[in-house]
C-alpha cells in the first residue's frame, strides 16, 4: 500500500498503536507459571476492547489471536498449554485490522532471571531493527536494509534467519512489496516509493539460519540449526525524511 491521504495515514497509525499497545499489555502481564493460551487471551481481550480483529485469525484461520513463540520456537507459535517459565525467551507477534487497515508488530522478551547471552541477544535484536530503520527513505534501496543488518549481525557474531522476510502491509496483511530481505541480497533492486507501507522484522539468532515447521500441518516454526532467536518488528511508512513508525505504543 502507498499512503495517499492524511486519513489513510491516521487509520494506519491507529491500528498500529493498537497492535503496539497489545504487545505492551501482554508483556506487562506475562509471568512464570502462566500458559501461552492465558497470555493470548489477554491480547485478545485488549484487541476486542479496541474494536480490532486479529489478522492471523481473519486472514488465515490461525488458532489464536496472537503468535507466541517460546525458546526454540522462532515464529508463529500457537497459544496453548505450554507453561512460561523463568528464564524463557518469549516472542509476541501481533497483527490486527480495524476499519480496513492492518498493523503488524512484534517483540521478544526475557522472563527474569534471564541468562547474560539472552540479554545480549535481546539488546542486539533491537539494535538490528534500528539499523534497518535507519536505511528507510523515499528513493532508497530496499537492499540497504539487509546489507546493514547483515553487516551488524556478522560483526557481532550472530546469524540471521533467511527465509522469514519483511513485507508490504496496509490494506491486507501481506502485500507488495513482498519478500523484503533483512539479510544481504544481491538480487534486490527495488527502490522505496514515497508513502510505501511495509514492515522491517529481522530475526537475529545465536546460530540458526533457516526456520521451518516440524510437521506440515503445524504453524510453529523452529530454527535450524536449533538456536535462540529474537524478532523485533515495526510497520513503517517510507518518507522523504526517513521512516514514519506506525507501531509505537501510546
Amino acid at each position: 500500500m502507498v499512503v495517499s491521504s492524511d486519513e489513510e495515514l491516521e487509520k494506519l497509525r491507529h491500528i498500529g498503536r493498537i497492535c503496539a499497545n497489545t504487545i505492551q499489555t501482554m508483556a506487562g502481564s506475562m509471568e512464570p507459571g502462566m500458559t501461552t493460551r492465558e497470555l493470548d487471551l489477554i491480547g485478545r481481550r485488549y484487541l476486542e476492547a479496541q474494536g480490532a480483529q486479529s489478522a492471523p485469525e481473519f486472514c488465515y484461520q490461525f488458532p489464536g489471536a496472537t503468535c507466541i513463540s517460546v525458546n526454540e520456537e522462532v515464529a508463529h507459535g500457537i497459544p496453548g498449554d505450554r507453561v512460561i517459565a523463568a528464564g524463557d525467551l518469549v516472542n509476541i507477534d501481533v497483527s490486527a485490522l480495524k476499519d480496513g487497515y492492518f498493523g503488524d508488530t512484534g517483540a521478544s522478551f526475557g522472563v527474569a532471571p534471564v541468562a547474560a547471552r539472552t540479554e545480549r541477544l535481546l539488546r542486539d535484536g533491537k539494535r538490528a531493527l534500528s539499523k534497518g530503520l535507519g536505511q528507510v527513505k523515499t528513493g532508497a534501496r530496499y537492499a540497504a536494509i539487509g546489507d546493514v543488518i547483515g553487516k551488524f549481525a556478522k560483526k557481532n557474531g550472530y546469524t540471521l534467519i533467511r527465509n522469514l522476510a519483511s513485507h508490504g502491509v496496509g490494506q491486507s496483511l501481506h502485500e507488495d512489496p513482498s519478500e523484503i530481505a533483512t539479510w544481504p541480497d544481491s538480487h534486490e533492486k527495488r527502490l522505496m516509493k514515497e508513502g510505501q507501507v511495509f514492515t522491517i522484522e529481522p530475526f537475529l539468532s545465536l546460530g540458526a539460519t533457516f526456520a521451518e515447521s516440524e510437521d506440515d500441518e503445524d504453524w510453529t516454526l523452529y530454527g535450524y540449526p536449533r538456536a535462540l532467536t529474537v524478532q523485533f518488528e515495526h510497520t513503517i511508512v517510507a518518507g522523504r525524511n526517513g521512516p514514519v513508525i506506525l507501531t509505537l505504543p501510546g
